[in-house]
């Protein structure tokens, strides 16, 4: 009990960039990609997961070694220019991130109140303008309003990462038992890369890690609390891709290669992988899950691009400074706008949603090369050096982020016709 205490003691900040990154464009993303191939995408997940523990524990390293923050260290290294295009290439990472939560916000309640035709209020007219505009509102009320801002989010995070794995592990235990009902097929179709390269890109989510340099400085820790950092990252990020894990195997067992393939266009056909455990009420459980997962990134994550651009600018990087909460809020309102803008005019709120997340993918090369820059510096000498293990996974992290930037502009080329496809 007392080793288990200490363990939760130790878990906090790496878990609150998995809350992060586990939002819903990480459950349709892992949906889609398990209905189009199957287990064999585990590799990915398995891959994604081994990346995001190096580069989390990487950045975990470089906040406790250095006494100022990362943007400082570039800007004294470097200078201003360089911390600011970091800076600005994060924030940019955010508001895509941020729109596909604001989609997730609209695409998770909507189904609640469709009727026998399959409309709802929340596809027309100005209701999902008006329920952005008041969601983001309330965030931004409790962004300024909440003292102590880091512990509260600690807390919750902790309980709704909990609360996931016990629903989606449960489900994945009844659709194991239950017969399939089909005999497998090969399916002709195409599987969706950006789909998977959208997976990969929230699970390898180098902008997540990128902000574990700043929270364990809100923790508190310091050079000593080193190895605290590492346990954190390999067990907050573990649990991230077990999750991830479950859900694609969740949707290979409902939906993978099925006679007549599945068309997931929104969140009420992917819903449909946890009618085993849920029946008729499988798609008012997933779209609240959907709505609490928007819930659990949705603040954070534009924390992320607020405090940094801020500590690029010179502004302060601490969630006590002003400077950040300002630039926070920018971010929440950049996401909000370019969904109001977007939203009516989606064909598929899932394909919209994987797009936007899969673009992410192109800023993970500069903020992963970023990592590797201040952990490798020659005067980090003694207890401040960086573990090479930990510099060599970042490494191949780096490498991987390269083949996953140029393949998705590649994909986006063939999509829109400018590239023949191979």
């Amino acid at each position: 009990m007392k080793s288990l205490r200490h363990l939760l003691r130790s878990v906090g900040p790496a878990l609150i960039v998995a809350a992060i990154v586990l939002g819903p464009g990480s459950i349709l993303t892992s949906s889609q990609v398990g209905s189009q191939y199957g287990y064999p995408a585990l590799f990915a997940i398995g891959l994604a997961t081994v990346l995001m523990i190096g580069m989390v524990a990487l950045a975990a390293r470089i906040g406790v070694i250095y006494d100022d923050s990362p943007c400082d260290q570039l800007t004294s290294r470097l200078g201003r220019p360089v911390a600011i295009a970091v800076g600005l290439i994060l924030f940019g990472l955010v508001a895509i991130f941020q729109f596909s939560n604001n989609v997730a916000i609209i695409s998770g309640l909507a189904p609640l109140w469709e009727s026998s035709a399959g409309t709802s209020p929340l596809h027309s007219g100005q209701m999902p303008n008006i329920l952005l505009i008041a969601f983001n509102a309330f965030v931004i009320i409790c962004l300024y309003a909440l003292r102590h801002l880091y512990h509260s989010l600690e807390k919750v995070m902790k309980l709704l990462i909990g609360l996931m794995v016990l629903a989606f592990l449960t489900n994945f235990v009844v659709v194991s038992v239950l017969p399939r009902g089909y005999e497998p097929v090969t399916t002709e179709a195409d599987p969706n890369i950006l789909a998977l390269l959208g997976m990969m890109g929230t699970t390898f989510s180098v902008g997540g890690a990128f902000y574990q340099a700043y929270l364990v400085k809100e923790k508190g820790w310091g050079l000593a609390d080193a190895r605290r950092g590492l346990l954190d990252s390999a067990l907050s990020i573990g649990v991230l891709g077990l999750v991830t894990a479950i859900i694609l195997m969740t949707a290979t067992r409902v939906f993978y290669g099925r006679p007549e393939p599945v068309a997931l266009g929104n969140v009420g056909d992917v819903a449909r992988q946890l009618e085993p455990l849920f029946g008729s009420w499988a798609k008012v459980i997933f779209c609240l899950g959907i709505f609490a997962g928007a819930i659990s990134s949705f603040l954070v994550n534009a924390l992320i691009g607020g405090t940094v651009l801020s500590d690029a600018i010179g502004k302060g990087s601490r969630l006590e400074d002003r400077w950040p909460l300002h630039l926070t809020t920018v971010a929440l309102l950049c996401g909000m706008i370019i969904a109001i803008l977007h939203l009516r005019d989606a064909d598929s709120t899932v394909n919209l949603i994987i797009f936007a997340q899969s673009l992410t993918v192109l800023g993970l090369p500069v903020l992963a090369l970023t990592l590797l820059y201040l952990g490798s510096r020659p005067d980090l000498t003694g207890d401040r050096r960086v573990p090479r293990w930990i510099l060599g996974l970042g490494g191949v992290g780096f490498v991987v982020a390269l083949g996953l930037a140029y393949r998705l502009i590649l994909a986006v080329l063939t999509k829109l016709g400018w590239l023949t496809a191979a």
